[in-house]
């Protein structure tokens, strides 16, 4: 019987850690659904070709239009969205406006999935 109750003992102290630890690593909602937000985004082929032309450079509107074959309001549109999770900034010069990923993490997530996607 004491058997028993010391296994048991152990065995919820045990839970209790893990449960702790689980706690621990879980999102918060607001996190995760800002997070969602920008993988949402990033499901999206047209966005990811746009962004993969921001990779490395920055880029005039009209160019990203004259590359991807896209109108320029579709593309204003794309990058309006990607703009508002901070995923691009812009600057303008004079009538034109360049674009660029908003910082290295971008680059770097970007980058981390192109990996996985060619690693298979």
């Amino acid at each position: 019987m004491l058997k028993t109750q010391i296994s048991q003992s152990l065995c919820q102290e045990q839970e209790t850690e893990v449960l702790a630890s689980l706690t621990s690593h879980l999102l918060e909602p607001l996190t995760a659904n800002r997070l969602a937000e920008i993988f949402k985004a990033l499901s999206d082929p047209n966005r990811l070709r746009l962004i993969s032309l921001l990779l490395d450079n920055e880029v005039c509107v009209h160019n990203l239009e004259a590359t991807l074959g896209m109108s320029q309001s579709a593309i204003s549109h794309q990058l309006r969205h990607l703009r508002q999770l901070e995923l691009v900034h812009f600057r303008k010069e004079g009538r034109h406006v360049y674009y660029q990923l908003d910082d290295d993490h971008v680059r770097e997530m970007l980058k981390q999935g192109l990996l996985h996607v060619k690693h298979g």
